[in-house]
């Protein structure tokens, strides 16, 4: 194992260690890197690694099972894909092989990111099956190891009220919601606040060395407030423009998600599902804060399908595997460059562009009004 891996493994088992010895006030959890800023899920998950491997000493054997998580994902990951049948198969090779950094994140760096979203694929592959409560609750059980995940919850409230409407989807909130007290409980009767503030902090600042896709700005503009509420903003409105342009196809009006489903047209292949969660969580990455390496787990595997989900014609699959090609490199620069950076973002900003003009809903057939009277044309037809 790496020094790296060392010391990132080494931290997540210094902050488990304190809740096996006892320890309830998160606020108290602590490792090399700082403190515990995870919801509960994590803390559960890795503690079993904690005991599994020796108390954290085993590194090897912890490797080994991240390997197995690794292939796992690919399963759940292939079967969505299947699903959607979208995706040429050669594209599958660049998921499997060609990623150093998705590897690294998995297998070396023991990460708590690959862990989340391999919880989150199942649960898509749960929804595609029509098992929203499972899904719901699997969903919620990814949100507790990291938050990212909350990066598909719009998509998935577009969703539930779309399948369910506004009284239907409210018991799938409940799932979601109850998981994570139970989760939490016995840190929120120790110290609620320390709990709620530590594990989901949505303001913390990131620091600026390990940013991926801001490096071309000056540092002051980065930690800037204003900067990050311009950024909310635009995903605010990108969020907007999609569900009401993209991912509402009904001609009836968007409030009508509201409305019971045996009340309007309601249909939604699988394709819609993947589509909606995995734009949803583009978005999200489009304007995050800061992306740092163990991030791009994030969206990696979902990146061929944001890609090949539009009609695409025989010459045009060379410029979207090329894509893939750019965004590897940008993240396998280290330490990212004002060059890579700004890739990155014009990389991103292209599968934005062809999501939104590649999923246009087609324009409504002109039908030409009946002429009153007869042409002269008619006439000599007749």
């Amino acid at each position: 194992p790496s020094l790296d891996t060392e010391i990132d493994w080494k931290a997540y088992m210094e902050e488990v260690e304190g809740f096996a010895n006892g320890t309830l006030d998160y606020t108290q959890l602590k490792g090399d890197t700082g403190p515990l800023v995870y919801p509960a899920g994590f803390v559960y998950i890795f503690l079993g690694l904690y005991y599994a491997t020796g108390r954290g000493t085993d590194i090897r054997l912890a490797q080994y099972l991240f390997a197995g998580l690794y292939l796992l994902n690919l399963l759940l990951v292939f079967r969505i894909y299947c699903r959607t049948n979208k995706v040429p198969p050669y594209v599958f090779f660049f998921m499997c092989c060609a990623s150093y950094r998705i590897h690294s994140i998995f297998v070396l760096r023991l990460f708590n990111d690959p862990v989340a979203m391999a919880i989150l694929f199942l649960a898509i592959n749960l929804f595609l099956e029509e098992h929203w409560s499972w899904g719901c609750f699997l969903f919620s059980l990814a949100v507790s190891v990291k938050m990212n995940i909350l990066l598909f919850a719009p998509g998935l409230l577009f969703l539930l009220l779309q399948r369910f409407g506004l009284l239907g989807c409210i018991p799938k909130l409940c799932i979601c919601a109850l998981l994570q007290v139970v989760l939490g409980l016995p840190f929120l009767l120790v110290n609620p606040v320390g709990y709620l503030t530590r594990s989901f902090d949505l303001g913390r600042q990131f620091q600026f060395k390990w940013t991926v896709n801001w490096r071309f700005l000056p540092e002051e503009v980065f930690q800037n407030r204003a900067f990050h509420t311009t950024l909310l903003l635009a995903h605010l409105a990108g969020l907007g423009l999609f569900a009401l342009h993209r991912w509402h196809r009904s001609k009836e009006s968007i409030l009508a998600l509201l409305k019971d489903p045996a009340e309007r047209k309601h249909a939604s292949p699988p394709l819609t599902i993947v589509f909606i969660l995995f734009s949803s969580n583009f978005l999200g990455v489009c304007c995050s804060r800061s992306l740092h390496y163990q991030f791009y787990v994030w969206y990696f595997h979902t990146l061929p399908y944001l890609l090949w989900c539009t009609p695409t014609t025989k010459l045009a699959h060379m410029p979207k595997v090329l894509l893939l090609g750019v965004i590897e490199l940008c993240w396998n620069t280290y330490p990212s460059t004002v060059c890579s950076s700004l890739s990155l973002h014009i990389c991103h900003g292209l599968v934005l562009l062809q999501l939104w003009y590649g999923t246009a809903p087609p324009p409504a057939p002109h039908t030409p009004q009946p002429s009153r009277r007869p042409s002269a044309i008619s006439k000599k037809a007749q």
